[in-house]
């Protein structure tokens, strides 16, 4: 099984690959969309859209899970893949122990941040009365799930690292099933607790996935072996080296949703905090597929550039950029001709819809290109460039976004608070497509070097 899987990741056709490892990338990361997208949906229309605007303005503090998921498990899967590629052991035994210490570290940390400072981070969106009395009902909750969400994203993370997709989504695939199930069963059950409900529901198949993902390292992994906690130093600093910017995007979007929330109602008032929140569900779903095509890039550019097999890594990327391209047009169509009836599945009320819709569309306008940006990034982590990766999350979702939200409605009136962001994201996708295709020209001449010694 071993030799099968690498076999299969440096000499199968790009577009065999694609199939059979972004398929159930795509798939498994729609699952793990599916926890807040089916609390925002089901608190909308069991509790009231306050409780959707509640539970979607507190998952910009939980991304803090996500973030510290993606540092441990990006960073974890990028060292197996090319260790994989280069028949490295000693690396690829090591790697179980470390991720487990680091994933015990930051969620304790994570989990008593989450409780003290909840309360002070909904005075910072500029929620109020009952949006921020429901939001700290469900952050308080969620957060004691910590050690469990954490574990199991970043084991799936890993997880895929190895090739292993299909398990992956087999094991998120039960969690958001369990979590579909019991969170109207919790809303329903608990009354007035409602709120809470949603969150223990949450928490409850998140230990499931957790017990799952445990099982597979244990039981089934072809490369990973469980061993002694412990860290690593030459894997953790190359680790938080590789992990850094896909934990950036995940920590600078929680940001960049802080910002956009706070504009949002400071323009428009609460309405336009509903509106927004409808809106950064569905485009936070949007991105998950996205997200899922790049966890079956990873393993093979990985391990392919581990092998020196410059040429194929040429190959994969330009299928998954066309792959990429289409799955975005797949949300951004509907986001163009459906705008309406995506908003009622929150069931906000007709006329926010009908007066906010056209700050839908601006807001939703690039999404077809972001495909390429997801790729992009994905191919500099793949490859160990982690500053690369990292300079261009900053820039797009800090150094650039951040005074251009702040300054843009000043200048050309309220309308900015949707149109600012894909205009800094359509400049950051042009020069990130730049420089990956400079990488991709310097691996060419490497290549042609290599093969006149």
């Amino acid at each position: 099984m071993k030799e099968d899987m690498k076999t299969q990741l440096l000499t199968k056709s790009p577009k065999e690959l694609l199939f059979k490892l972004a398929i159930p990338g795509i798939i498994g990361m729609i699952v793990i969309g599916l926890y807040p997208f089916m609390d925002g949906v089901f608190a909308g229309w069991l509790i009231g859209d306050y409780a959707m605007s509640a539970i979607s303005v507190s998952m910009s503090l939980t991304i803090i899970n996500g973030g510290i998921s993606a540092l441990i498990g990006v960073g974890s899967a990028s060292i197996l893949s090319r260790a994989i590629g280069k028949g490295d052991k000693e690396t690829t035994d090591k790697i179980f122990g470390n991720f487990c210490y680091w994933v015990i570290f930051f969620s304790v940390i994570i989990t008593i941040f989450g409780l003290i400072f909840a309360p002070h981070f909904l005075d910072l969106v500029g929620a109020k009365e009952n949006i921020k009395e429901l939001g700290v009902r469900y952050l308080r909750v969620v957060f004691f799930g910590s050690i469990f969400v954490n574990f199991a994203q970043a084991g799936n993370m890993t997880m895929r690292g190895e090739g292993a997709l299909k398990q992956s989504m087999m094991i998120m695939g039960a969690g958001a099933i369990l979590n579909i199930i019991l969170d109207p069963i919790f809303m329903k059950l608990m009354g007035e607790y409602a709120i809470e409900g949603a969150a223990i529901a949450t928490v409850i198949s998140q230990i499931v996935q957790a017990i799952l993902t445990f099982h597979y390292f244990s039981k089934k992994s072809a490369f990973v072996g469980i061993h002694k906690i412990q860290k690593y130093k030459a894997i953790y600093s190359e680790m938080f080296s590789i992990g850094s910017s896909a934990m950036m995007m995940q920590i600078l979007f929680a940001v960049q949703q802080t910002f956009l929330f706070k504009q949002a109602f400071a323009y428009g008032g609460d309405d336009w905090g509903i509106l927004m929140s409808a809106t950064m569900r569905l485009y936070m779903f949007s991105f998950i597929p996205l997200w899922g095509m790049s966890q079956g890039l990873q393993p093979v550019i990985g391990a392919n550039f581990g092998a020196k097999q410059y040429g194929r890594v040429k190959d994969t990327m330009k299928i998954f950029m066309y792959g990429a391209t289409i799955l975005a047009a797949a949300s951004w169509i509907p986001s163009m001709f459906c705008s309406e009836k995506l908003l009622s599945l929150f069931s906000v009320r007709r006329e926010i819809i009908e007066v906010g819709v056209v700050n839908f569309k601006m807001f939703y306008s690039t999404f077809i290109l972001y495909g390429i940006m997801i790729m992009t990034l994905t191919f500099f982590q793949s490859i160990g460039d982690g500053k690369k990766a990292g300079m261009i999350v900053m820039l797009r979702q800090l150094v650039l976004f951040i005074p251009a939200i702040l300054l843009f409605p000043k200048v050309f009136g309220a309308s900015a608070v949707w149109w600012t962001e894909p205009i800094v994201d359509f400049s950051m996708i042009m020069l990130g497509l730049f420089l990956m295709l400079n990488g991709l020209r310097k691996m060419g001449k490497q290549q042609i070097t290599n093969s006149f010694r």
